[in-house]
């Protein structure tokens, strides 16, 4: 019995991590107010990964920190982008640049403080990263961190770029 619910788990996480959607249509602004649609958001047909967190997470926050000290090989070596997008509601909004900007994180900021594209994208809980190709087809989709998962993403986006 342990083996089918192992089994059935190991379908379950590939199934997820190999769907194949397009992103849904939510207007945002990123952290210097300039409207944003999600459903254009790319990286010259290199890969790129969204990255859902809030300012008071602090999972979020040791996930980005990682990918942070990490990011510049990762871009020299695949290409990618990463776009940090925040949930934090409205009146917490103002902590968002003051937090980037402690971390010197080079990411592209969007604000999402209606959790309208987090919903769109059926997201319950944070953090939560998606992977998407050349294309903006979603690739990849984990959510939760765990020190080194970060290590696990540049492999998925290293795969794309072959």
């Amino acid at each position: 019995m342990k083996k089918f619910f192992l089994s059935l788990l190991v379908l379950l996480t590939c199934a997820i991590s190999t769907v194949s959607a397009q992103l849904p249509s939510v207007t945002l602004k990123d952290i210097n107010g300039k409207t944003v649609r999600t459903d254009t958001l790319s990286n010259n047909g290199k890969p790129f990964i969204i990255d859902f967190f809030a300012t008071w997470c602090k999972p979020c926050n040791r996930e980005l920190k990682a990918i942070s000290e990490v990011y510049n090989e990762w871009r020299e070596e695949t290409g990618v982008k990463i776009y940090a997008v925040s949930i934090d509601q409205a009146q917490n909004v103002n902590k968002v640049k003051p937090l980037v900007d402690e971390n010197g994180w080079e990411y592209e900021v969007l604000l999402d403080p209606n959790s309208e594209f987090k919903r769109a994208l059926g997201i319950q809980m944070i953090p939560y990263v998606l992977i998407c190709d050349g294309k903006g087809n979603i690739v990849y989709k984990h959510n939760g961190y765990t020190e080194g998962a970060e290590n696990e993403l540049i492999e998925k986006v290293r795969e794309l770029v072959k």
